[in-house]
């Protein structure tokens, strides 16, 4: 079990912003540009165009409340096995730098934040936001018994690309469906590369991931086929939707940033994992929704 070090308070000696603080590390909020820019795509196909601020700003809080209620609660799920793995071992609950009650507190606020954003939208995105919620909370669980729980992170992500044209439109067509089909390929892929390096530790602890049910090299073959089924999707996106020459000049961009986190990526060497898993796929989404704007500006 990991002790806090030195330097840090311990929870019941915090301020409730330093606690809140903690937990904003804890869930890494800046990952939140993981999936903010595949939100933003699918608002602006189905405005086709800008879509008005007023959407942009609760799409932005419902994205943010719904991902920071997710990764909360994953921590709190996970936290005895954060515990035993020399990796997590210094996340905030099992370190003892914030409270499971607080923690819990946090993911219920985070909760009320997404659905009060659901409703300022439409109806429609009201009716279907538990389903959301039921979603991206499931998949805490799914790595307790399925190698599949990369798919079920993938689809977590891929809500937020649907629920935003949802957000816009009050409907749901063929185009964000294929988005959303892209982003769980997308998510299938990194996700896969980047449990290499829990190999070890899930075998013992029993929990499941591509890499463990079938080594880290097919499981790099199932990330690169996964990949390419990505820019297909992507492609796809495009030819639905008629976007112009701009937007598959991205997906090619897109493409070869994924073919450089592969190559950056072997079994046997890891040293590079953060810089291909962050910065690459960061990038990634933000190519895709430069460029699907560029698409429809000049479709």
């Amino acid at each position: 079990m990991a002790t806090r070090t030195m330097n840090s308070p311990s929870a019941s000696a915090q301020t409730p912003l330093q606690k809140l603080r903690v937990v904003l590390e804890m869930i890494k909020i800046e990952h939140t540009l993981f999936a903010l820019p595949f939100a933003f795509t699918g608002a602006i196909l189905a405005a086709n165009g800008l879509p008005t601020l007023w959407q942009c700003f609760w799409i932005l809080v419902a994205m943010v409340g719904a991902r920071s209620a997710a990764m909360a609660f994953n921590r709190l799920i996970d936290r005895n096995f954060d515990a035993k793995n020399p990796r997590t071992a210094q996340r905030a609950i099992p370190a003892g730098l914030v409270s499971v009650p607080f923690v819990l507190g946090f993911t219920i606020a985070a909760t009320g934040i997404f659905l009060l954003a659901a409703f300022e939208l439409n109806q429609l995105t009201l009716i279907l936001s538990p389903l959301a919620l039921a979603i991206v909370f499931f998949y805490s669980y799914t790595k307790r018994f399925t190698a599949w729980s990369h798919a079920f992170l993938g689809l977590a992500l891929a809500v937020a690309p649907v629920g935003a044209w949802i957000a816009v439109r009050g409907d749901l067509e063929l185009a964000p469906l294929a988005l959303g089909a892209a982003v769980v390929c997308w998510l299938i892929g990194f996700d896969t590369i980047y449990a290499l390096q829990d190999v070890d530790f899930d075998r013992q602890a029993g929990l499941y991931s591509l890499p463990t049910r079938y080594g880290a090299t097919n499981a790099l073959w199932i990330a690169r086929a996964f990949h390419a089924l990505m820019i297909l999707c992507l492609i796809a996106l495009g030819m639905i939707e008629g976007l112009g020459v701009c937007y598959y000049v991205g997906v090619a961009v897109a493409a070869v940033l994924i073919l450089a986190e592969h190559i950056l990526i072997r079994p046997d060497d890891l040293r590079r994992l953060n810089v291909a898993f962050f910065n690459l796929n960061i990038a990634v989404s933000l190519v895709i929704l430069a460029s699907t704007a560029l698409g429809i500006w000049f479709r």
